[in-house]
């Protein structure tokens, strides 16, 4: 089941041996962009904007819903998000929910609280912190911010029609929810069970799954799950860059009867290391001609690589005074956070804690007075300590909310100002547009270090799956990129492709034909295996099946002395299992042999296509002897017809 129209904000159901699975729960807040940012300081300009109302449409209460601003039409309440489908699955039927990095479990709570939600969440350590980082920051930043009313009618049918695009292209927005709350987050992440890399979970017995590093970010993860005789795996957001995160692991994701692909790079022309080195010339190119710098960011990730970077070339172009500003509501618990997790970072990093030294650079600019972490433009301590010029990192990447909309407001009437963007989430000119016309530097310069489509396709390759299960976006290349034909910019395998869509179920292609069963030690030992052909050993037995938790064992067939004693007696009695059984081909001249024996001797036989036919004249008896089968045709009061019988199972191998 794929419940996410967004490749990189993955939501998938996987369903295998009566388990049901689901794989991350990335949470889509592209929607955020069609509503009014949400100033943190008083702003005349989003507060004074004329309503908008649609034609043919008589509604009063719409009024005020829509706002227009620069030429666009915005709706005016809390941003909402496009949560996974919730129709086609009831969540509570969901029995484990594997999250692969902090960015792919932010519907968490949607899917978890109030749903009836049961089951178990696997995370890694990192995920699970930094995903309350940015869970936190997330609610923080609306929650500081309320809208007075919340607009609902312009979702109606009749008035979606008569909307300017993109508001009349919305995705289903009746499904649309606001933030959840701080107690849905916490009553959501308390499900959460941390494993680590390599470790392997069973679950309820049906299946083994086990997480190892994806080199994407730190504590991100690829899943594979597997049973005796099949093997799934999940590739999500992954990264062979060297930055900070312990690097990806290949060797594991071997021998896929299906892989599962999601979240490849969003920007597939963009080399993140030329982007990094284009952001730290501009900066300091900016701060040097007077001008400030904006980077909408969030609280964790690239925005780490950004501070080690940007403060190495601003020192060496002699810009050491400059100061860096990060804002955010959970800004000192992310930067403490991020330098004590030594085991999930590259062997550079881990090497450094030894030293001893702080594997990340922004502890010592923090100490320095390089970099001034707070919580908001309104701390108190922060107008003391902004100057300018400087470097603000801030979010929401969205401009929908959060201090960069003050900064936006601020900065945006000044050319020699400039706002980077680095975050692909978002389409750059769409969040620029309720702050249009901008006098300030626009410079898009998107830092993604997913896997790209070359590097997709040589590891499908390499790791070759028998099948291939991605999102339909990454068999058919992009509009955006007819330009540029001789780049790679679709999934090419030569395994099975199987692409889906949000809403689509898809059948996977593995089937189970054989299950694991343990034998009891007791059974096993009165076995008394024959060769049957060289080098195959075979042996009947008659014992009983119990089944726990998935697990299947063989047991000795015994009489139990309880309430089944008799229902069990009363099966041995009705069904006399043998000790051995017949098999093979009749051996048909030792069986005209033991005929002539007992003094048969006018048998003829008759070979046909399908077998023999043995005519025994004198007695009116037909034996027709097939590859699978003997029957015996005669009188069922014939003397000689139990001796024919015996004569039949002795010219058979008995096993």
């Amino acid at each position: 089941y794929c419940l996410s129209a967004h490749p990189n904000k993955p939501c998938n159901i996987l369903t295998f041996k009566g388990t049901t699975v689901m794989l991350d729960c990335g949470l889509d807040m592209t929607s955020a962009l069609m509503f009014l940012p949400l100033p943190l300081v008083y702003s005349p300009r989003l507060f004074n904007l004329p309503s908008w109302i649609p034609r043919n449409t008589s509604d009063p209460q719409i009024e005020g819903e829509l706002k227009d601003c620069s030429g666009r039409v915005f709706i005016d309440s809390c941003p909402e998000f496009c949560p996974p489908e919730e129709h086609i699955i009831d969540f509570s039927q969901v029995d484990v929910i594997l999250i692969s990095n902090y960015q792919s479990m932010m519907a968490l709570p949607y899917i978890t609280e109030g749903t009836g939600f049961k089951g178990c969440v696997y995370a890694t350590e990192p995920t699970l912190h930094i995903g309350r980082q940015f869970m936190e920051e997330l609610v923080t930043l609306i929650e500081r911010t309320p809208k007075i009313r919340s607009a609902t009618r312009w979702k109606q049918p009749h008035v979606i029609k008569n909307l300017p695009p993109p508001l009349n292209e919305a995705l289903k927005p009746r499904s649309w929810k606001q933030v959840y709350s701080m107690k849905e987050v916490n009553s959501s992440l308390s499900k959460v069970q941390v494993v680590g890399f390599a470790q392997k979970l069973d679950v309820f017995g049906a299946l083994k799954i086990s997480a190892v590093s994806s080199g994407y970010c730190l504590g991100s993860c690829n899943w594979i799950l597997w049973t005796a005789h099949e093997k799934i795996g999940y590739v999500s957001a992954s990264s062979t860059l060297t930055t900070h995160p312990k690097p990806m692991e290949h060797a594991p994701l071997k021998n896929f009867n299906a892989l599962i692909l999601s979240s490849l790079t969003q920007t597939p022309l963009a080399n993140p290391d030329t982007m990094l080195g284009e952001l730290c010339v501009t900066v300091a190119m900016t701060v040097r001609n007077g001008g400030n710098v904006l980077i909408p960011c969030y609280p964790s990730g690239v925005t780490f690589d950004l501070f080690e970077c940007l403060s190495s070339h601003l020192e060496t172009t002699g810009n050491l005074s400059v100061p860096m500003f990060f804002l955010s509501p959970v800004a000192d618990n992310s930067l403490a956070y991020s330098n004590i997790l030594a085991d999930w970072l590259t062997q550079s990093k881990q090497c450094k804690v030894y030293t001893p030294e702080e594997p990340f650079p922004h502890a010592h600019l923090v100490k320095g007075g390089r970099l001034k972490a707070f919580s908001s433009l309104k701390e108190e301590n922060f107008s003391q300590e902004f100057r300018t010029p400087c470097v603000v990192f801030a979010g929401h990447p969205s401009l929908r909310f959060g201090d960069c909309v003050h900064f936006m407001e601020l900065w945006g009437s000044n050319e020699n100002n400039v706002i980077i963007f680095t975050e692909p989430d978002f389409p750059y000119m769409e969040a620029l547009a309720p702050y249009q016309p901008l006098a300030m530097k626009i410079v898009y310069l998107p830092i993604d270090t997913s896997l790209s489509f070359n590097q997709a396709n040589k590891l499908i390759r390499e790791l070759k799956p028998v099948n291939l299960l991605l999102p339909e976006q990454y068999t058919v290349p992009s509009p955006l990129y007819r330009h540029r034909p001789d780049q790679s910019l679709t999934i090419e395998a030569e395994c099975n492709l199987i692409p889906f869509k949000r809403g689509d179920i898809v059948k996977v292609p593995v089937k189970r034909r054989w299950e694991q069963m343990n034998m009891d030690a007791e059974l096993a030992g009165s076995l008394m295996p024959i060769e049957c052909r060289p080098g195959v050993f075979v042996s009947t037995f008659t014992g009983q099946v119990n089944v726990k938790d998935n697990k299947f064992d063989l047991k000795t067939l015994k009489e139990n002395s309880g309430d089944d004693a008799t229902k069990e007696k009363k099966m041995l009695n009705d069904y006399c299992f043998p000790k051995s059984y017949a098999c093979d081909s009749l051996d048909i001249q030792l069986l005209i042999q033991k005929l002539n024996k007992e003094g048969i001797t006018d048998a003829k036989v008759e070979e046909r296509a399908s077998g023999f036919i043995i005519d025994l004249q004198s007695h009116e008896i037909l034996i027709q002897v097939e590859d699978h089968s003997t029957h015996v045709i005669c009188d069922s009061d014939s003397p000689i017809r139990s001796k024919l019988h015996d004569f039949i199972l002795e010219c058979l191998h008995k096993v």
